[in-house]
């Protein structure tokens, strides 16, 4: 049986080493990220230009190092361009969101709400589970 292929979003890379997550999220989570975890280029962007202290930035310039960043792609560049002309999504939110679809991923992320109108994209909160 093949494993699930999952894409994490900004707000869970920050909300995980920070144990911000729910027990039964954490849970998941630990799975996910034991297995090598999946980010776009613009998650790593946003982490790591996200202002935090020397300690937190260590932790997660780490959590970077080891995951599998996911490049600007020309077919991610493509369904990117297809969701902004579809629908009102911000660019960030459309390459992370063309990054999991062009990628067959689950995108995991605290908000549902930016990506719950993208059709073919399965999201998942930890925060719920």
């Amino acid at each position: 049986m093949e494993s699930q292929n999952y894409l994490i979003d900004t707000n869970a890379v920050i909300d995980y080493p920070g144990k911000k997550i729910p027990v039964n999220g954490m849970q998941f989570m630990n799975t996910v990220v034991d297995a090598v975890p999946n980010v776009s280029v613009i998650t790593k962007i946003e982490v790591l230009g996200f202002n935090s202290t020397d300690h937190q930035f260590k932790i997660l310039a780490d959590f970077m190092d080891d995951a599998n960043v996911m490049e600007l792609t020309k077919e991610v560049a493509d369904i990117c361009i297809l969701l902004r002309k579809k629908h009102k999504t911000k660019l960030p939110d459309a390459i992370i969101a063309a990054t999991a679809l062009a990628a067959n991923a689950v995108l995991i992320t605290r908000n549902t709400n930016d990506f719950k109108h993208i059709n073919g994209l399965t999201v998942l909160d930890p925060h719920t589970l």
